[in-house]
Order: structure tokens, then C-alpha cells, then sequence
């Protein structure tokens, strides 16, 4: 059974990690239409296109279209719904991923970091879900799902976070507003809170192997997390299995939250 069958899906910061994952899980559920969002440097358009012709090789049903940006300008935003529209004529899911996390301590931290850490997470992930909601809210009643990736960190301090971890409270905040703003258009919002996840965002950070070993000893499950373990919650809220659920907010973390307390 497809979970997404012919769904069209949009992810932002598609090109690796959390964004990647979330896609080739969602082409593996069903999914034909994706709108693969990337910075646009030629790290990320490798990547990008290597993950296009993944999806499209495997799924001969599939088709993605890359569209590269800034997601912090608003521009950025209004042109991947439009490309996705062109492309496929509706939107169906969102996943809101981009991100940035650049570790600094707080007390010397230059306002450019403070900045462009709120423009990327917080600003992209609102004009992202602005845009896809107008475009969904002209489906009634067939409506959409919105997922905004923020973090365990939404709960939680960190002492090299402090630009983080408001923006991704924010992106929580943001879609359980959204739920209550956009479900009169059979729209769902819903927030993902990833716990420890080995991407490319935190791998100097976890190359230190005490640090490591004591994120480990304190996940109740016993090791860290893979950008698969975020896809398939992704799916669920994404599918009709979710066709109840907003506003809500799914802790994936392995349970190093409750092991916390």
C-alpha cells in the first residue's frame, strides 16, 4: 500500500541530510512529484542533481525539478511554488527543512551570525510555508500538509546555540499557528523535533569523540540518529494515516529528551 500515492511533495534543503532522506522516502511511499529546493553553489547543485536522477531512475513514474535559491529572500519561496506548479499543477506536502546551525559561543557572537542564522531558519521556513499554503489553500478541498523541521532543541538550551535554538522554538511556535490559522482550508501544520542527527550541520561537532560517546550514553536507545529515522515520520504526516493530525509536535529523538529530565 502507497502511503503518498502521486503526492506532490516540496522540500527545502533537499540536497543532503534530513531533506534528502525525507525525499527518496517519500518517492519510495508513492510520491511522483517532488520540488527539490537547494542553495544553488556547486556543492548543493551536485548533489541536488544526483539526487534527481536518483529518484527518476528508480521510480520511472517520478519527476523532480530543482530549483536553487536563497530560502532566507522571500523571492526565493514565491519561485519554487511557482516552478512546482508549473511542473505539476498542485502541491500536495511541504516539508520546510532548511537550515543552518553555525556553533558560537554566545557572549562574542557577531550580530551577522545571529542574523543570517533567524533569515535562514525562521524567515525561510515562514515565507516557505506562506507561499505553499496560498497555493494549497486554492485545493479545497483537497487542502495539503505542511511539516516544519525544527528541533529537540526547540525545548531545550545549548550553550553554543543561542541563535539555534529560537529559531527552530519559533518554527514550532510557527506551526502550531499555522494549524490553527490554515485548517479551515484542509491544511495541516505540523512540527518534526529531531533529536542528535549525524548530518553535515553537526559532524565537526560530533568528530569529538567524548562529546560523541556522552550524546550517545545519554539516547535512550543507544546511539545516535540517521537522516532515515526523520523520514519516516515525515511520510506519516505527509499521508491520510495523519488526516487528524495538526498542530502537533512528533519528538524523534531516541529518547534523549526524556532522558534528560
Amino acid at each position: 500500500m502507497s502511503l503518498l500515492p502521486n503526492k506532490i511533495v516540496v522540500i527545502t534543503g533537499a540536497s543532503r541530510g534530513i531533506g534528502r532522506a525525507c525525499a527518496l522516502e517519500c518517492a519510495k511511499h508513492g510520491a511522483t512529484g517532488f520540488v527539490l529546493h537547494y542553495l544553488g553553489d556547486e556543492v548543493t547543485e551536485k548533489e541536488v542533481r544526483s539526487l534527481k536522477e536518483q529518484i527518476e531512475s528508480t521510480y520511472p513514474n517520478a519527476k523532480a525539478v530543482a530549483v536553487p535559491g536563497d530560502i532566507a529572500q522571500r523571492e526565493t519561496s514565491l519561485k519554487i511554488v511557482d516552478e512546482g506548479v508549473k511542473a505539476f499543477g498542485r502541491l500536495d506536502v511541504l516539508v520546510s527543512n532548511a537550515g543552518i546551525c553555525p556553533f558560537a559561543d554566545f557572549l562574542t557572537m557577531p550580530p551577522e551570525t545571529w542574523e543570517r542564522t533567524r533569515q535562514v531558519n525562521l524567515d525561510g521556513s515562514f515565507y516557505i510555508t506562506q507561499a505553499v499554503a496560498n497555493q494549497m489553500k486554492t485545493q479545497v478541498p483537497q487542502g495539503g500538509s505542511i511539516i516544519g523541521i525544527s528541533s529537540i532543541s526547540a525545548l531545550v538550551g545549548g550553550e553554543y546555540q543561542c541563535h539555534y535554538t529560537p529559531t527552530k522554538a519559533g518554527i514550532l511556535s510557527l506551526m502550531q499557528s499555522c494549524a490553527v490559522a490554515l485548517g479551515k482550508y484542509n491544511i495541516r501544520a505540523n512540527a518534526v523535533l529531531p533529536g542528535t542527527i549525524e548530518t553535515d550541520i553537526n559532524k565537526d561537532d560530533l568528530s569529538d569523540v567524548a562529546k560523541r560517546e556522552g550524546m550517545v550514553k545519554r539516547t535512550a536507545l543507544g546511539r545516535l540518529g540517521a537522516p532515515d529515522d526523520i523520514a519516516g515520520p515525515v511520510v506519516f504526516l505527509s499521508s491520510d494515516l495523519a488526516k487528524y493530525v495538526t498542530g502537533a509536535q512528533v519528538l524523534v529523538d531516541g529518547g534523549l529528551f526524556v532522558n534528560l529530565q
